[in-house]
């Protein structure tokens, strides 16, 4: 009798197993749809079998930890931000930041002037100020600091990472932060010890600051796009001269004054040149650093650097800033953009420009998407669709959940934290689309969902 119904009971839990409850919860992006400020829904439709896309799941075979989503503070949103009345600001960013929101996670911030500063600036204007005497974040304290003390208000967990775009520009061969284009072999820090190390208590004076102001930055990606000469701030830096820098003066400036802010080489890309891969085969370079920060880089060249850089972290520093459109189309192609990064072992993905004004232009007249644009005139504010898709993703991976080993035909990132299971799909057409769960060769949950929409299936 106890074997009969010990039996019954197993054959009991069988049944729940290959019939485990999914929820289905997406974003809706059809042409003309306005994108609300809470853009996740749940889709309640029966789910079948009929022509179902399987999605085979492997959830005991795990891969890096994730560490959340999130999007990049900036000058100029930040004053479009502190354009708002009180009650506009404190609903935009608990939109992006709560619990009850996108709950960002992952976020980045500009030391000094970005692209999307207002003009180019540092926080040491006076030339040959060696000793930082006059280093001052005061800038900042109109719209830069109160952005992201919002954002902590909100998430107090917020991982915060920070790079340059340009050192002060009389630490330049060039004399001046910005119009790299023009001055392509003088766009780079002066190869001088006194510079260096200037330079080095630069980044200290920079993380003391915003302690100071309650902000930690956990970490510090010493140049933005190695490789870039443009008009707005850049700055050339070559492999050989980040190692030096770090090695001899950055490394040792933090160990002196016990800073627990890590250092990451980067952020490095792929336009024409390797940087990331030439830093990861020199034989030391991986030894200086705690990670490499990698943006716009195709996914043969992160197998490569997974190959070469073996046990260093990665992560993802900036997405895709498209045109300023903000339309439908560059909205579908945000999930394929994150599993690019995501399937290839990177655990974070960071969106560029969280908020811009009603222009969407920088400093330098480029403009670029954004999840939230700010008219400052009308004190109205726009969730773009990108704003959709990167909230649902960044809602339902968190930082502790695992990459799983998956299998679909389509576009899919696979995760799980506890004992459910997150896949991310997406259905373009016109129709519902139906999905099959299996694992170990057995149907363990089946869903539907709505056509022209990026979703999660939850089981």
């Amino acid at each position: 009798m106890r074997k009969l119904i010990i039996t019954a009971l197993c054959y009991f839990l069988f049944i729940i197993s290959i019939n485990a409850q999914s929820k289905v919860f997406y974003v809706d992006l059809k042409e003309g749809k306005e994108i609300p400020a809470q853009p996740i829904l749940e889709y309640t439709q029966n789910s079948n079998n009929e022509k179902a896309q399987k999605i085979v799941v492997y959830p005991s075979i795990e891969f890096q930890e994730i560490e959340g989503v999130g999007g990049a503070f900036n000058e100029i949103g930040g004053l479009a931000l502190m354009s708002l009345p009180q009650e506009s600001r404190e609903n935009v960013m608990r939109n992006l930041f709560s619990e009850d929101g996108a709950q960002f996670s992952f976020s980045r911030t500009a030391i000094g002037a970005s692209d999307f500063g207002a003009d180019a600036y540092s926080y040491s204007e006076v030339a040959e100020d060696y000793t930082m005497e006059h280093f001052s974040i005061e800038r900042e304290k109109k719209s830069v600091l109160p952005y992201i003390k919002m954002a902590f208000k909100y998430n107090p967990k917020m991982k915060l990472f920070a790079s340059p775009w340009s050192p002060p520009g009389w630490m330049k061969s060039s004399g001046i932060m910005d119009q790299g284009k023009n001055n392509r072999d003088q766009n780079k820090l002066k190869d001088d010890p006194k510079v260096y190390e200037a330079y080095a208590l630069y980044f200290s004076k920079y993380v003391n600051s915003y302690a100071n102001e309650g902000i930690k930055i956990d970490r510090i990606l010493v140049q933005n796009e190695t490789d870039a000469n443009t008009n707005y701030p850049s700055n050339v830096m070559q492999p050989a001269q980040m190692y030096q820098f770090i090695q001899q003066y950055l490394r040792p400036n933090f160990n002196k004054n016990n800073m627990k802010t890590e250092i990451w080489a980067g952020t490095f890309r792929t336009y024409g040149a390797l940087d990331a891969l030439e830093f990861a085969n020199t034989e030391g370079y991986l030894n200086a650093v705690d990670g490499i920060g990698l943006q716009y880089t195709n996914t043969n060249y992160l197998k490569d650097l997974s190959f070469l850089a073996k046990d260093t972290p990665t992560m993802h520093t900036e997405g895709v800033c498209y045109n300023g459109k903000n339309n439908m189309e560059q909205a579908y192609n945000r999930l394929g953009e994150i599993a690019s990064y995501i399937n290839f072992g990177v655990p974070n993905y960071c969106y560029w420009n969280m908020i811009l004004d009603e222009t969407g232009k920088s400093g330098w007249n480029w403009k670029q998407n954004s999840l939230i644009n700010i008219d400052r005139k009308n004190q109205t504010v726009t969730y773009n669709p990108d704003y959709a898709v990167i909230a649902l993703l960044s809602k339902y991976m968190q930082p502790g959940s695992k990459r799983i080993a998956s299998f679909s035909k389509e576009t899919l990132i696979s995760i799980k934290k506890e004992s459910k299971v997150y896949l991310f799909v997406q259905n373009n057409p016109d129709t519902e689309k139906n999905y099959e769960c299996i694992e170990a060769g057995k149907t363990v949950a089946t869903a539907t969902i709505p056509s022209k929409s990026v979703a999660v299936i939850v089981y």
